[in-house]
């Protein structure tokens, strides 16, 4: 399938132009076609995004982003995965569906958007009714996010840093913060505060993911002022504490290390400070070498 945006790719913020329907490559490594490493049952996102029966997640291979700590590193950094088409896609998402899943979680999506877009609609003509979940590292190209006003039910950013230079040294990206805020303010207008069932579970809205570095409070802390000062006060906010060195960052010398007990409950004390009462914070777990998802929420 030809898709006339990947001709002069500008999907994302980095807007490398290269031809991807000719198999060029720009800065995230996609082609034309949809690449994923796999598709799940997730039972450890927050619970509103679980619930009982879990969510119906499609992790897509590369990343436009190239964060040095990332737990999913041989998916979005060295490209693991399997090329499929856009009716493939849409079969999985049906598939999802028919396990009787809350949701299709998409989770690093930004490469594909176009192409997902395609696949929705197909799978919306076969019956595909539960939320979609755009489950994203937050920068992304706000023009891209306009275009799937309609397709998606549940943002789900992660708002980084609010520190350019962190992005830059970390992530490899540049300006950051406004690019990933103003994409955020643009899913705000599309789909508002979270709107729940009657089992608690999140059927449309915004929540925002935030992970909390080590020798990083000020950038954790000013990235929530942000989400209290910009965004409604219902806004959901979820506080991850999971962070452990792996990939690059076990030889960084500010990132080699878990978070301390003193900088989890600094964080956890600015969060209620806030009264952002729809916040999640995840306790401060142990974690193998290996990455296990632990979501324990308050």
């Amino acid at each position: 399938m030809k898709i006339e945006e990947l001709e002069k790719c500008e999907i994302c913020p980095h807007k490398c132009k290269v031809n991807r329907n000719e198999n060029e490559v720009g800065r995230c490594k996609s082609r034309d076609t949809v690449k994923i490493a796999l598709y799940s049952i997730h039972n450890f996102e927050e619970p509103c995004i679980s619930g009982e029966r879990g969510s119906g997640t499609v992790f897509f291979s590369n990343c436009n982003m190239n964060c040095i700590y990332c737990q999913n590193y041989e998916i979005s950094q060295q490209g693991k995965g399997k090329e499929i088409t856009v009716k493939e896609l849409a079969d999985i998402f049906i598939r999802q569906q028919n396990q009787n899943v809350e949701n299709i979680n998409l989770v690093t999506p930004t490469s594909y958007a176009m192409q997902i877009m395609e696949a929705i609609k197909i799978a919306k003509g076969n019956g595909l009714k539960i939320p979609i979940v755009y489950n994203t590292n937050g920068y992304e190209d706000i023009e891209t996010i306009k275009k799937l006003n309609g397709y998606i039910d549940i943002y789900l950013p992660d708002l980084k840093y609010y520190y350019n230079e962190l992005g830059e040294k970390y992530s490899k990206v540049k300006n950051y913060f406004e690019i990933s805020t103003q994409a955020i303010k643009e899913m705000y207008k599309q789909v508002g505060i979270p709107k729940l069932d009657e089992n608690g579970i999140m059927k449309k809205g915004l929540m925002i993911r935030h992970l909390v570095l080590p020798n990083n409070i000020e950038n954790s802390k000013k990235v929530l002022n942000w989400i209290k000062e910009n965004l409604d006060e219902n806004i959901f906010v979820s506080v991850m504490a999971q962070y452990f060195p792996t990939y690059m960052a076990k030889n960084v010398e500010n990132l080699n290390r878990k978070l301390t007990l003193q900088e989890y409950e600094e964080i956890e004390n600015y969060l209620f400070s806030l009264n952002l009462d729809n916040g999640y914070i995840q306790e401060l777990g142990e974690h193998e070498e290996e990455y296990v998802p632990n979501w324990d929420f308050k």
